[in-house]
């Protein structure tokens, strides 16, 4: 409760309230990286009135780190919506000596390299991340993780860390005030919050993009036809001028679609992240 899978799974849930005349309840299922609340849902009917409110992780990652799962993301679910992306940038302490991407990939760039990355969990979005940056600049870092996005944040303000890759709405107060520096963004647009950061790719480091989103999926088997009605309802509200002022204002990026759209998408996502996993030797359990 209070994350951001969370409160983004509110904002929607309200705008179907809306639409469908219909209460429409949050339930959260914590625990085990959000694989306990993908399989909840995994087992549950197809009758429309379930449904998987996910971020990437459990989706992409968690299949290829963790040993067992109570559901198979491709075969479980059904795709009805993607909702938005949060994309990572990478930031320093403001007394780092570290002023841009291409100072990162230099100091990384010797075997012996003693650099180092946070994230807010081993096998997060965060540590994925790192990881694929590694192979994109073919630098030595060592991935330090926490429990949290905070302890990881406290550990990059003290100094204990050298970068890390963050969501930007959680390290965006923290760049104002001027306590962190934001090299780059992991996306292919600049972000309204920090307009000034350029993308990854104006940095120096072409084809990188990280982040996690956010989609809304059925159990398999559920009615085409609830699924279109469910899709377009979430479609309708993404284009209300106030909830795209709350998705900017929180660092995200709006997307929406068709059900083969996500289901598109999201392919690619798990593929890519299973490559990563593999090349990194990431494991979860």
């Amino acid at each position: 409760p209070g994350g951001g899978t969370d409160l983004t799974a509110r904002l929607m849930a309200k705008v179907m309230t809306t639409s469908l005349g219909q209460s429409v309840v949050v339930e959260n299922r914590a625990g085990a990286g959000g694989t306990i609340g993908n399989e909840a849902v995994a087992k549950a009917p197809a009758d429309g009135y379930t449904l998987l409110f996910s971020a990437a992780g459990p989706l992409t990652v968690s299949p290829h780190t963790y040993s067992k799962l109570g559901y198979e993301p491709i075969k479980s679910f059904a795709p009805v919506a993607l909702i938005s992306a949060q994309p990572l940038i990478l930031v320093v302490n403001a007394n780092s000596p570290f002023n841009s991407v291409t100072d990162i990939i230099k100091a990384g760039a010797n075997k012996n390299s003693k650099l180092n990355y946070g994230s807010f969990g081993n096998g997060s979005v965060a540590h994925l991340a790192g990881e694929s940056f590694k192979l994109a600049t073919k630098i030595n870092m060592t991935h330090i993780p926490y429990k949290g996005t905070s302890p990881a944040l406290t550990a990059l303000l003290g100094g204990e860390i050298d970068l890390m890759f963050d969501t930007i709405s959680t390290s965006a107060p923290f760049v104002k005030s001027g306590k962190l520096r934001a090299l780059a963004i992991a996306y292919k647009n600049r972000s309204p919050l920090l307009p000034n950061v350029p993308t990854m790719e104006q940095a120096g480091v072409n084809n990188f993009e990280a982040g996690t989103w956010y989609g809304v999926l059925a159990p398999a088997g559920t009615d085409k036809k609830i699924i279109l009605q469910i899709n377009n309802v979430l479609n309708q509200g993404l284009k209300d001028k106030e909830i795209a002022e709350i998705f900017t204002a929180d660092g995200a990026v709006i997307l929406g679609g068709t059900p083969e759209e996500f289901n598109t998408f999201f392919l690619a996502e798990y593929k890519k992240n299973e490559a990563i996993v593999k090349a990194a030797g990431v494991t979860e359990n």
